[in-house]
């Protein structure tokens, strides 16, 4: 359900910042999505669609580009991928891994006319 709230949150920024350049026409909105900020892209534009009709969003176009999940090891500094939830480093073997990608959720730009 909190995708409900994310795209309140969306709509408004939008607004904000098309209103402020004069837009009249919201083309394309593109959304930075991490691999585990737990968002689902279908509902935030079924959400959209509904919440954006009669306004200059209506007929907008949400493109989502997905940043993978990345780690640093706090052993030996290495940052790696991480693949299917193993939290080890392939450096070091080391355990103690933090989260450096992978938790985005922002908007990247608007395309307007």
């Amino acid at each position: 359900m909190h995708e409900l709230a994310i795209t309140q949150a969306l709509i408004g920024l939008v607004k904000e910042h098309a209103e402020k350049v004069g837009a009249k026409k919201v083309e394309r909105i593109n959304v930075v999505v991490g691999e585990l900020s737990g968002f689902v892209g279908q509902s935030v534009e079924f959400y959209f669609d509904q919440m954006s009709a009669g306004t200059i969003m209506e007929d907008a176009k949400l493109s989502f580009k997905t940043i993978p999940m990345a780690g640093r090891c706090r052993d030996c500094s290495k940052e790696f991928d991480i693949k299917e939830m193993d939290w080890t480093c392939p450096s070091c073997k080391g355990s103690s891994i933090e989260l450096v990608r992978g938790n985005e959720l922002f908007v990247e730009s608007i395309e307007v006319d």
